[in-house]
């Protein structure tokens, strides 16, 4: 379907109190192609009939008795559903021109009619207006999809935290300074406190038994953000004893592409003197 048979079908209220005017805009809007028209003379229905038929333009008098065009206005601006004031309104007098603009109102059209004028009006606020809904409809599609995506990848970073768990002896993460964030497992047990062996910048101890090369070549590779697999690396204990470690990490970035640290798993493969 084209725009311009969304702009025909589109629902259209007339509110005027005079007969007169609605019979003659509804027979001009008919004969121009407009399929959706409805009108009323009565201004206080107006909230009531827009919240049910939630109308795409609404051709609204300025001067009636009892309640005017201003205060339908005012009525309408109420209508949570609507952000958007669908609002032509059809005066006589100049001066109210700007005042109603002022309170909300798209456009004007004047009194007497110049048929012209008022079907170009209309047209244009209707190809406005459905192009304005198809933008926010496209928003909201947008942020469903948006809402779904991050849903599933925090799933899936729930499910890959699990398995990672369950398929090493410890899981870790880093902000971008090298500090960690997260550190599960029974890495404690395994690296006592210094988990700063895998830190770029940490101050090595030469007593803490981890071999200064391996250690090297680890921090370098955190420090130029590339992942690495199965990285090998040892300890030698006080007591003579022998301890290899893997570990694996990959850089994270954020939506904008900054570096925002890094994640990985470890395991010990060896353990004896």
């Amino acid at each position: 379907m084209t725009i311009e048979h969304d702009i025909l079908g589109a629902n259209i209220l007339i509110v005027d109190d005079q007969d007169v005017n609605v019979r003659l805009l509804s027979r001009l809007l008919a004969e121009a192609g407009y399929s959706r028209v409805a009108s009323t003379m009565k201004p206080a229905e107006v909230c009531a009939l827009h919240r049910r038929d939630n109308y795409d333009l609404i051709l609204l008098d300025l001067q009636m008795p009892a309640m005017d065009g201003f205060s339908v206005m005012e009525a309408l601006k109420t209508n949570e559903q609507e952000s958007y004031l669908p609002v032509i309104v059809l005066t006589a007098q100049p001066g109210h021109k700007l005042r109603a603009l002022q309170a909300g109102a798209k456009d004007f059209i004047s009194k007497p009619f110049d048929l012209v004028e008022v079907k170009t009006r209309i047209h244009n606020m209707l190809e406005v207006r459905l192009l304005y809904r198809k933008l926010e409809a496209h928003n909201k599609d947008l942020e469903r999809a948006v809402s779904e995506r991050t849903a599933e990848l925090r799933e899936s970073e729930a499910r890959y935290r699990s398995l990672t768990e369950l398929a090493s002896d410890w899981y870790w993460e880093q902000d971008d300074h090298g500090e960690f964030t997260k550190v599960s497992g029974p890495v404690m047990e395994m690296l006592g406190l210094r988990v700063g062996p895998l830190v770029a910048g940490s101050a090595p101890n030469r007593d803490d038994g981890w071999d200064l090369a391996e250690r090297k070549a680890l921090q370098d590779s955190i420090a130029a953000r590339r992942p690495f697999l199965d990285f090998a690396f040892h300890r030698t204990n006080s007591d003579g004893s022998r301890q290899q470690f893997r570990v694996s990490g990959q850089p994270m970035f954020d939506q904008a592409c900054r570096f925002v640290g890094y994640r990985g798993i470890g395991v010990e493969v060896t353990s004896g003197r």
